[in-house]
């Protein structure tokens, strides 16, 4: 046990830190005489390892005064813990990224020999997200920005209900056009979040078939509401299994609409280009989808509740939003790139399984949109979180969307500020 209630064994590596005072040091060295120590230790992480910081301050004594000085502890992210910046970084990787809860990342500190309180790693990693909030804030107002938006719901487990029973919550993912993603946290699945997230939106909302998005669409005459294509393939895949035949005739037809696509992105067609070819290609395409949907739902023999009736039904009753997409080449043909984004979300809850608070899961929807994002910007999650936790703190508030990932990237990410542990380990110069 040390001075911040941190325990470790000889195990556990430990990197000294020698902590200089320019004013101690403007003290010429006939004058002044090292009378002993002050130490402050930090539980630190690399990537997969655990060290402890041994942070060593000479304490000197005036020859002339005997009076005793030494430098103050380096500041600390979260002042008072034992929590070092790449502690916290890496904590909020392994479980947002990595998707290790922190009841196992617990365990494994345990194993390389450190003690430390699961109620401790709580409470820093909410710290931690707390302190990204207005980051993610400043994040979400740009991408409610964009003309053209993704927007999808997925359940997580929050706050107690009952003894043994949790309250089922929402995520609601946004994906802008900038490639940046939010999941802003709602209690129910309810319609009216669609407008409490997306305001006074203006543009092309991109979604499945859920009716929310819908009758947000319907009461806005500056938004369109384009569907996704993706979502209407797989009501065709799960009628295979009775109508092999007529599934595999509307798969084809919709594989020609991809198809097109896939030519678009290997000629690297933008703009006018692509909207030309779309209407070239797409749009006769889809004429012949829609009128073989409306050819086989006149067929005797077709039962109405059968998967293959409610697939076509499905197209039909959307026909207009599937065809936003022809007349707009903005507008990507599916939601795929938001499906991919949200993964982390569903990967997570098979691991962290809920959380605890309705205050947890908006915390959880802070860090995981932020780090999302990294991926989607080519941004390292961990040199990211440790520069902007450091940097957070003393940037305007009025500035932070300069720590959302994709400006962060153009602005910090090639001297990102580093933690002691980094600065301690590499040699003078590099």
């Amino acid at each position: 046990m040390n001075e911040s209630g941190l325990r470790f064994d000889d195990t556990v590596p430990v990197t000294t830190v020698e902590v200089r005072d320019p004013a101690v040091e403007s003290i010429p060295a006939s004058e002044r005489v090292v009378v002993g120590e002050k130490v402050t230790h930090r539980l630190a992480q690399r990537p997969a390892s655990y060290e402890v910081l041994r942070y060593v301050r000479p304490v000197v004594k005036r020859r002339d005064t005997g009076g005793l000085l030494a430098a103050r502890a380096p500041a600390n992210v979260l002042e008072r813990t034992s929590a070092d910046v790449s502690l916290l970084a890496g904590m909020l990787v392994d479980k947002f990224r990595h998707h290790l809860p922190l009841h196992r990342q617990h365990r494994r500190m345990a194993d390389a020999g450190i003690a430390v309180s699961r109620a401790s790693l709580t409470n820093w990693a909410g710290r931690a997200a707390d302190l990204l909030g207005p980051v993610a804030a400043a994040q979400t107002a740009h991408v409610l920005e964009s003309r053209v938006l993704a927007m999808d719901e997925t359940p997580i487990k929050a706050g107690v209900r009952e003894p043994g029973k949790m309250r089922q919550g929402y995520f609601w993912p946004i994906y802008g056009e900038d490639d940046e993603i939010v999941f802003p946290f709602a209690p129910t699945r309810e319609h009216r979040h669609v407008e409490a997230f997306l305001g006074d939106f203006e543009g092309v909302l991109s979604s499945d078939g859920y009716e929310a998005y819908a009758r947000y669409a319907a009461k806005r005459s500056g938004v369109r509401h384009a569907q996704c294509w993706a979502h209407c393939r797989r009501t065709f895949e799960q009628a295979r299994d009775g109508e092999p035949e007529a599934a595999g005739a509307s798969l084809a037809l919709i594989g020609a609409l991809y198809a097109n696509e896939k030519a678009i992105r290997t000629r690297k067609l933008k703009g006018a280009a692509k909207l030309a070819f779309r209407r070239e290609r797409s749009v006769p395409a889809a004429a012949r989808f829609f009128a073989w949907c409306r050819g086989q739902l006149a067929r005797p023999d077709l039962l109405p509740r059968s998967p293959l009736a409610k697939a076509l039904n499905y197209a039909l009753e959307r026909e207009a939003g599937l065809s936003v997409y022809l007349s707009d080449a903005d507008v990507a043909i599916d939601t795929n790139d938001l499906e991919r984004a949200l993964r982390p979300i569903p990967a997570g809850r098979r691991n962290w399984l809920f959380a605890w608070t309705e205050v947890g899961a908006e915390r959880v929807g802070v860090v995981q949109g932020l780090l999302a994002t990294c991926t989607l910007q080519g941004v390292d999650p961990y040199a990211y979180l440790v520069d902007v936790l450091q940097r957070v703190g003393r940037h305007p508030a009025s500035r932070a969307v300069e720590l959302t990932p994709r400006v962060w990237r153009t602005m910090f990410a090639d001297d990102p500020l580093r933690s002691d542990l980094d600065r301690a380990r590499d040699p003078p110069g590099t």
